[in-house]
């Protein structure tokens, strides 16, 4: 066999790969639970959205990005394939070990939390993640004293939300931090330099780890051309693109379901990086490609709103979230691009060679991944 054909071979292997790897990564996704606390004179409720396995089966959540990579994958995915009566009782049996990692306080007085109903549907595509319902309640002192509540370091993320007299609280929570206190009347605030950098650090958590298609997108504008004037004209126009459509989606002015905005980003990712392949590298960028780059961080800009709606943001913190999460969008593209670049580029991006050689394989390979993506968004 030629090296030609050897090479291909290559390519088209490690793209295969590549597909698989990221499929697995998005199945297995560790994604935050979301706590809406309802605070009453004598009782305190969490109304917690989230998937039980890995609670169940005592998975280590902090700092990992997806389940498969436990030590308790196996079990955890069986259990994701159990009728919902069996995890429902599996629950029962793991709470009392269970309790003691969920933190409610009001004031200084720790709070024991029971179950008081859970919603678990049954069991369907078993690749995805199965939301449930669990709902926590405990009686309050008559003091009078705030509440704060969180969990443990090992469960992972949490956004916790409070609703109340016109006002609304939302802070995500990781590494077993707690609420700010939150009244029996009205809402938390939270102080707005703190709340600044929570959805600084959200926005870049959203590319850098746990936006592999943004960071796919990222890196096939990277590919596209050697020079650098090329990679700012796109990295500008993907940024007031998906800036314009992040606030009016989070405004409430602009809105598309995920089920078509998920399988078009995916589509962005396979036709930025095909094109890499056919565009051979030129020194030039035309106004075309601009345009699409433009057109597909529309769609990237309303894939980050999901993330601010579901969270939510307290209308007196409107505009600081949204720059807030904006900017730590910008930090993790430019994380991205930094580390491609000095991975590669600051080596290679002058060498003939470098197009056929490093440029277009990679292309391949991010072609392939998101052309899985396509198919099991749209049809799975």
């Amino acid at each position: 066999m030629g090296s030609i054909p050897v090479t291909v071979l290559r390519v088209v292997l490690g793209a295969l790969l590549s597909s698989w790897l990221a499929a697995s990564a998005v199945a297995h996704e560790v994604r935050p639970a979301v706590a809406d606390v309802t605070v009453s004179p004598s009782r305190v409720e969490m109304r917690l959205r989230l998937a039980l396995e890995p609670l169940i089966v005592g998975m280590d959540l902090a700092g990992l990005a997806d389940t498969g990579d436990s030590p308790l994958a196996a079990e955890h995915d069986a259990l994701r394939a159990a009728p919902a009566a069996e995890v429902e009782e599996a629950l029962v049996a793991a709470w009392p070990g269970l309790a003691p990692d969920f933190a409610l306080f009001a004031g200084e007085t720790p709070l024991s939390a029971e179950i008081a109903a859970v919603e678990i549907p049954e069991a369907g595509d078993v690749a995805l993640p199965r939301e449930s319902v669990l709902v926590l309640a405990a009686p309050l002192p008559p003091n009078g004293s705030a509440v704060r509540v969180g969990w443990a370091a090992r469960l992972g993320p949490l956004v916790v939300r409070q609703a109340g007299e016109g006002a609304t609280y939302a802070v995500y929570l990781t590494d077993g931090a707690l609420s700010d206190p939150m009244p029996r009347l009205g809402a938390a605030e939270e102080p707005p330099l703190t709340a600044f950098g929570r959805y600084l650090v959200l926005g870049f958590e959203h590319i850098v780890p746990l936006g592999l298609d943004h960071i796919l997108f990222v890196l096939g504008l990277f590919f596209y051309a050697a020079r650098l004037s090329p990679l700012l004209w796109q990295v500008t126009a993907f940024t007031l693109a998906h800036t314009a459509t992040l606030a009016l989606a989070t405004l409430g002015i602009v809105s598309l379901p995920a089920e078509i905005v998920e399988p078009l980003i995916a589509a962005s990712i396979v036709y930025v990086a095909v094109e890499n392949v056919l565009h051979r590298g030129e020194r030039t960028i035309g106004p075309f490609r601009i345009a699409v780059v433009f057109g597909f961080g529309l769609l990237h800009g309303l894939g980050f709103a999901s993330v601010l709606g579901e969270i939510g943001l307290q209308p007196a913190r409107l505009i600081l979230g949204l720059v807030a999460f904006n900017i730590g969008v910008e930090l993790g593209q430019l994380a991205v691009i930094a580390a491609a670049f000095l991975a590669v580029g600051l080596w290679f991006r002058a060498r003939r060679w470098y197009q056929p050689a490093i440029a277009a394989p990679a292309s391949l390979a991010i072609a392939a991944v998101g052309g899985w993506w396509v198919v099991e968004r749209t049809l799975f």
